[in-house]
């Protein structure tokens, strides 16, 4: 079983005697998505996930995202480093707000991340 929890990021492959217990516990605590539910043994390509459709949509934002919180700043700090405003943050990592070029660039930078990640 793979199952995914937005926020807090959490990713997870659990399989054996309990999965299924131990996946309604944590979709108590969480909001959960389980992308796959079948037996181990099955095989099912992540591009069929309705996950992983969804998070295409806003590949670039997640990638921010992703990126802003492995370099450990707030939305916050970023935009402070950008010479942005926070909301503009925000929108870019929801997908309100489209990631040009040279946006792509200055936040890139300040990531220590390819800039191209973002396009």
């Amino acid at each position: 079983m793979l199952a995914v929890v937005k926020k807090p990021h959490i990713e997870l492959s659990i399989n054996g005697e309990g999965a299924k217990e131990a996946v309604e516990w944590l979709g108590r605590k969480y909001r959960l998505t389980v992308i796959f539910g079948g037996a181990a043994d099955d095989k099912m390509d992540i591009e069929e996930t309705e996950f992983y459709k969804e998070m295409e949509l806003n590949r670039a934002g997640n990638l921010l995202e992703a990126a802003r919180i492995k370099a450990d700043l707030s939305q916050k700090q970023l935009a402070e480093a950008v010479g942005i405003r926070q909301t503009m943050v925000s929108e870019f990592e929801n997908g309100r707000r489209r990631i040009t070029a040279k946006m792509a660039g200055r936040l890139a930078k300040v990531l220590k991340i390819r800039a191209g990640r973002l396009r």
